[in-house]
């Protein structure tokens, strides 16, 4: 029996934790998430043309007694400042799982700033910030975080550092 890898791991979480529909801007980082939610007859895979719509698609699964996560990129996080105080001021549950970029191994300088201020960002506005660095780690916190977003109805964001999803590397 071979070993679940972390982000079957991380799959399996969500599924625990009833969501039902997975919105995302295409990324890398979550490729094996997304391929599992289009593969699962029992998930909506939505994809997003921005990241704040991702607030709008919770908000909406919650209003109608489902739940939603969000794949993003650190990047996309800035997109969404203004609309994560929807989910702080309608007292309503909004999960994000975010890949980190800028971090270690990063080869593009454009990615460095946001990476940074990802946490801090998030923080300011009110969104409960975990952080999964290593594989054995990852499904756990997602497990942990779900329940605190939808138990609790309160944002909450899963940080997946570069280290954990590995440094993307440029190709000429």
């Amino acid at each position: 029996m071979n070993n679940p890898t972390w982000q079957e791991g991380v799959y399996a979480a969500l599924k625990a934790a009833r969501v039902t529909q997975i919105g995302y801007v295409p990324d890398a980082g979550h490729a094996h998430l997304i391929t599992a939610a289009h593969a699962d007859p029992d998930m909506k895979a939505v994809v997003l043309t921005t990241e704040e719509e991702g607030i709008a698609l919770s908000a909406g699964a919650w209003l109608g007694g489902e739940r939603c996560a969000i794949l993003m990129q650190s990047s996309g996080v800035g997109n969404c400042i203004n609309m994560l105080s929807l989910p702080l001021n309608c007292r309503m549950p909004f999960l994000t799982l975010v890949t980190m970029r800028g971090e270690w191994g990063e080869f593009n300088p454009w990615q460095v700033p946001m990476g940074a201020a990802t946490q801090p960002v998030l923080t300011a506005a009110g969104v409960h910030v975990r952080r999964a660095d290593r594989p054995e780690d990852a499904a756990e916190m997602v497990g942990a975080s779900a329940a605190l977003a939808f138990d609790s109805q309160i944002p909450v964001a899963v940080l997946f550092s570069q280290r954990l999803i590995g440094a993307k590397v440029f190709v000429k």
